[in-house]
């Protein structure tokens, strides 16, 4: 998980925050999130092609934007599996050849 917490560091620790809470009505929480853990390829698209429009994670609405990440399907796995298994969220391994797969949908 060294890799991912790298990734996560780099690219998502500014709004996301060191332990995954976020910024209230901002930026939402990785931490214990409904909506990061109840569907992983909608997860995957997100770090793929970003995310604008509201959603709501743990009850509360959130209104903004995510940028698609750039990253490639290794460094997308890693840190899946790093916020995905870190500050109270227990989940399945992710594999680059997963996300492979979801990228290739169109």
């Amino acid at each position: 998980m060294a890799d991912g917490k790298n990734v996560y560091e780099g690219l998502c620790m500014a709004c996301h925050m060191n332990e995954g809470q976020g910024i209230a009505s901002v930026f939402p929480p990785l931490a214990k999130s409904d909506y990061l853990m109840k569907d992983l390829d909608r997860s995957i698209n997100v770090l793929i092609k970003g995310q604008q429009g509201e959603i709501t994670v743990n009850g509360k609405i959130y209104k903004g934007a995510m940028p698609a990440t750039g990253l490639d399907d290794k460094d997308i796995a890693d840190v899946l599996n790093y916020v995905r298994n870190s500050w109270g969220n227990k989940g399945d391994k992710v594999t680059a050849e997963h996300v492979a797969k979801v990228r290739a949908k169109k």
